[in-house]
C-alpha cells in the first residue's frame, strides 16, 4: 500500500492526497507536525533524509518527493493523465509554472497570514511582497481559464490538482478572488469533480475498502 507523509493544511500535501482519493488508490497516511519541527527529528529523517513533506513511498518501496512528481506517478494509466504527448507537455508547463510563479508566493503569505497569524505583523513587508509577486501569475492563470472549464480544456487532470493546491486558498494569503472571476469559477468546478474532498479533510486516509 502507498504511504503518504504529509502535514495538515499544506497545499502541496493536499495534491497527492486528493489524487489518491479521486483515483480510489488505497494509502496509509502519516501526519507530520511541521509546526513543532517533527520533520527534522531523527525518526522522520530516517524515512526522508531531506526532512520535508509531502513524501510518498510506493508499494514496491520507491520513494518520491515533490508533490507534482507524485501526481505524475499516480496518474499513470488513469483518466487524470493527459491523453496526448502535446497535452502532457502542456501539463508539465503549467506544473512548472505553479511551482515557480504561484506556490513560492502564495504559500509563505498564507503561512504568516493564516497558519501562524501571531507573526503577521512582524512579516507584513514580506507578506506584501509575496502578494504582489503572486499577482502576475494569478492574472495569467485567470486569463488562461477564461475560455476553458479546466486547465487543459474540457477534461479534468492532474494539471488542475497541481494548480488547485494553493490557488484555491489564495484568500487565506490575503489575496482576493474579486478580480479573478475565471479562477473563482474554476475553483467551484474542480470542487464539484467526482470524489473531491476538501483540504480541511486532509487528516483522513484512503482505505482498501473505500
Amino acid at each position: 500500500m502507498m504511504k503518504l507523509y504529509a502535514c495538515l493544511g499544506s497545499g502541496n500535501c493536499f495534491k497527492p492526497w486528493l489524487a489518491m482519493h479521486q483515483l480510489g488508490i488505497p494509502f496509509d497516511l502519516h501526519l507530520i507536525n511541521v509546526l513543532t519541527g517533527e520533520q527534522k527529528e531523527q525518526a522522520y529523517l530516517d524515512i526522508n533524509p531531506l526532512g520535508v513533506v509531502p513524501f510518498l513511498i510506493t508499494p514496491n518501496g520507491q520513494s518520491i518527493g515533490e508533490s507534482n512528481a507524485m501526481l505524475w506517478y499516480l496518474a499513470e494509466g488513469t483518466p487524470l493523465m493527459p491523453a496526448t504527448p502535446e497535452l502532457r507537455a502542456e501539463a508539465l508547463q503549467w506544473m512548472f509554472f505553479e511551482q515557480s510563479k504561484l506556490e513560492p508566493f502564495i504559500s509563505p503569505a498564507r503561512f504568516f497570514t493564516t497558519i501562524v497569524p501571531g507573526e503577521r505583523e512582524a512579516r507584513a513587508a514580506d507578506i506584501a511582497s509575496w502578494q504582489t509577486a503572486a499577482g502576475g501569475g494569478l492574472a495569467r492563470l485567470d486569463a488562461h481559464l477564461e475560455t476553458r472549464p479546466f486547465m487543459l480544456g474540457d477534461s479534468y487532470s492532474i494539471t488542475d490538482i497541481a494548480l488547485f493546491g494553493y490557488v484555491h486558498v489564495l484568500e487565506e494569503a490575503g489575496l482576493s478572488l474579486a478580480e479573478l472571476p475565471a479562477i473563482a469559477r474554476w475553483i467551484e468546478t474542480v470542487s464539484a469533480t467526482d470524489g473531491f474532498r476538501p483540504l480541511s479533510a486532509l487528516g483522513t486516509a484512503q482505505s482498501a475498502a473505500a
